[in-house]
């Protein structure tokens, strides 16, 4: 008996290939059975991907820049090792991935294009943009800039917690960069809905990990800890390191910000969850309150209704 689990968002749409219709619970997604798995490399073609560039590769997977040949744009393909999907849990924490980001739909959320089985390989398919948050930060940026990807962070986070979902691991490298200054946020794979309990698991990153977190205890909290680390970052150009007693570059943190802004980062890392904002939304609701982030009151911030968000207005 063999299953192939095909998942593609178009139009809205939602299809599943089942070769036979009775099919073993435990058995969420996985290979045909005699489905050979042909090597990667860069000019190969996936179906009606063709592979043009490797963007990266992390521990379990592989991501690529492709040329989607049927609508003729470029796209991303995260293409997790075999070694990986042949662990029957790791096929579980793909599919979880998966169905966390096609129920999400906002501007400052990196949409799932596809997702489904290719000559042997599970392929992720997202658009393609232009950098990370990490690579921008390498260089020179604006504050008016940095402001308006710290507000879309807010707005993308905070959505994902209007929709119950838990990121852990919120970090530079997992925002990205798209034309006229979008940025959206990518990457669930440690992502969970959050239903108040949660088994004990120190996964994340270190570095923007809350303390709680590194313990095995994540929370909404946790999330907003480390979206406060980047916001820092951005910033101020360093990171607070554990135990988070000092902030390095504080005062070129505060250069040319709002009182009030400061004030909301340092609530956002302050070492005890407790002192936190309790999750993104109320992080994001606070923000609306600063309707001037600088100092100088160069752009303003405005709420938008639909989708609820937050934008930054240059002012006159």
């Amino acid at each position: 008996m063999s299953f192939i689990w095909i998942f593609s968002q178009v139009d809205g749409l939602v299809r599943y290939a089942i070769d036979e219709m009775l099919v073993a619970p435990s058995l969420k997604i996985f290979c045909a059975e005699g489905e050979e798995t042909a090597a990667l490399r860069v000019g190969r073609r996936l179906d009606k991907y063709r592979l043009l560039r490797r963007l990266g590769e992390g521990g379990f997977a592989t991501v690529f820049a492709a040329h989607d040949l049927i609508e003729d744009r470029k796209v991303a393909l995260k293409i997790p090792d075999e070694r990986y999907i042949s662990n029957s849990q790791s096929l579980e924490d793909m599919q979880r991935e998966v169905r966390i980001m096609a129920k999400l739909d906002h501007p400052c959320v990196l949409p799932l294009k596809d997702a489904r089985f290719i000559d042997g390989h599970f392929v992720i398919v997202f658009p393609l943009g232009e950098e990370s948050l990490a690579d921008r930060l390498s260089r020179r940026i604006s504050r008016a800039a940095a402001i308006d990807y710290v507000v879309q962070m807010t707005s993308a986070v905070a959505y994902a917690h209007e929709n119950r979902v838990l990121h852990r691991d919120i970090k530079p490298e997992n925002f990205i960069l798209f034309p006229e200054q979008g940025i959206q946020l990518t990457d669930f794979g440690l992502a969970r809905i959050e239903r108040g309990a949660h088994d004990v698991s120190a996964s994340g990153t270190l570095g923007y990990m809350a303390p709680e977190q590194a313990m095995g205890h994540p929370s909404y909290r946790s999330d907003v800890f480390s979206l406060g680390l980047v916001i820092y970052r951005a910033l101020a150009g360093e990171v607070p390191e554990y135990p988070f007693e000092s902030l390095p570059a504080f005062n070129k943190l505060r250069r040319g910000l709002s009182s009030d802004l400061v004030a909301l980062i340092r609530k956002a890392i302050d070492p005890s969850p407790k002192k936190r904002f309790r999750d993104a939304v109320a992080m994001r609701n606070a923000m609306e309150k600063i309707r001037f982030p600088l100092s100088d009151r160069s752009v303003s911030l405005k709420s938008e209704p639909s989708p609820n968000t937050l934008a930054v207005r240059r002012v006159a």
